[in-house]
């Protein structure tokens, strides 16, 4: 199986637009609290979905986990719940930005750290910066944080034209830039973790193209049981996170049926709720109204599991995509990220987010969206550009 950057770019399209849309069916939530739809989502998005998809693709994938070393696994891990809490403080970056602005941020610090970090650590980034190839995917990455720094632009613009009532209107009624921001960075760096948890991780991925081979599968899914592993740790630190909030606001019984309320506001709201509250959503027996009816109930569980499986999508495709970048396979993070930020951009412009703004923040915008575009290309055609080259990528010391 040989490199295929312009196949690795479309792989990672496909992945940033499963991320990009993953908070969406939040916005089919009725009166839970945050705490119980995000462990659900993250149940779904970091144990069921990897471990079912890479059992169906990958032959005993627990066998090859035992045959890792410890301390491989337990790096993995390790890595995996730094990226947690930024996990945790992401949905908090949407909440007072939006979507579109929340992700171009966030994942703007994401895209740099998590792209340059790996190889750093292997003392490689010296060598790939005197490479025409490597200087071009470095390129494609710094147009990627300047189209960043355009949607920012684009937000300040924003705040200054937007009504407070405005903003309520298209669920972001706690929109607050600065807030947003200090949240947004954080969550940007400890995200970036990820990238780390999988460089790790790769040893597990050595052993499962080995297995893949002998079986006469795919190289493809390589990756596979590194996400389980690296999800593994995210799960842990989101669980320990949402437990604590769960037991501190008395939130527990929402699980069975208990109204609540949605912090995201990713709708229109009323009061603490994402929506109107229709009488249909609650059970009619209770003398109270104090319980939800048992489909709204299901309705929940449903929308919650749904958005955690979209999400896990995203770094499924990001698996096979990496597999086809090359010898250059860093840059990875670099398209995953940027295609994330540009299909959470045209979701935001769907969802009239930029609804309000003038033109010249319109215009922002779309410039933020064309960078982001074009950052794919310049760093697919670098990964192109080693493939062309042939030699491997010597570690400095």
């Amino acid at each position: 199986m040989g490199a295929n950057p312009f196949l690795g770019v479309i792989y990672h399209w496909i992945g940033g637009f499963a991320s990009a849309t993953n908070f969406i069916p939040f916005r089919g939530i009725k009166r839970w609290s945050w705490e119980i739809y995000w462990i659900i989502q993250g149940f779904a998005a970091w144990i069921v979905a990897p471990l079912v998809l890479c059992s169906i693709f990958v032959p005993h994938p627990f066998a090859i986990l035992a045959q890792t070393p410890h301390n491989v696994i337990a790096w993995t891990i390790f890595w995996g719940v730094l990226w947690g809490m930024g996990g945790i403080t992401f949905g908090l970056s949407i909440r007072y930005l939006g979507l579109a602005l929340g992700y171009a941020i966030a994942l703007g610090f994401c895209t740099a750290f998590g792209t340059l970090l790996p190889p750093i650590v292997h003392g490689q980034l010296g060598a790939i910066a005197h490479e025409r190839s490597g200087m071009v995917v470095l390129a494609g990455v710094g147009v990627c944080l300047l189209a960043i720094v355009v949607n920012g632009v684009a937000g300040y613009f924003k705040e200054h034209e937007v009504s407070r009532v405005e903003l309520s209107q298209v669920g972001e009624r706690d929109f607050n830039l600065w807030r947003g921001l200090a949240v947004a960075v954080f969550a940007g760096i400890m995200s970036s973790f990820f990238a780390v948890g999988l460089d790790a991780g790769k040893p597990i991925a050595d052993l499962t193209r080995v297995q893949l081979v002998a079986a006469g599968r795919l190289e493809l899914w390589q990756n596979l049981p590194v996400l389980i592993v690296v999800l593994w740790g995210g799960f842990a630190s989101n669980f320990i996170w949402s437990a604590i909030l769960i037991l501190r606001n008395r939130t527990g019984a929402q699980f069975f049926g208990q109204p609540g309320r949605n912090p995201l506001r990713s709708a229109k709201d009323s009061g603490y709720t994402v929506a109107n509250l229709d009488p249909t959503h609650l059970d009619q027996s209770d003398p109270a109204l104090q319980k939800l009816s048992g489909s709204t109930l299901v309705a929940n569980y449903f929308f919650a599991a749904l958005a955690g499986v979209i999400w896990y999508f995203q770094f499924f495709f990001y698996s096979m995509g990496q597999t086809k970048m090359g010898k250059l396979d860093f840059s990875s993070w670099s398209l995953h990220m940027a295609s994330i930020i540009l299909f959470a951009t045209l979701w935001g412009l769907v969802l009239k987010e930029w609804k309000g703004t003038s033109v010249r923040t319109k215009l922002l915008v779309t410039a933020g969206i064309l960078l982001l575009i074009g950052s794919t290309v310049v760093v697919g055609a670098g990964n192109y550009l080693k493939t062309l080259e042939g030699a491997p990528v010597q570690a400095t010391n």
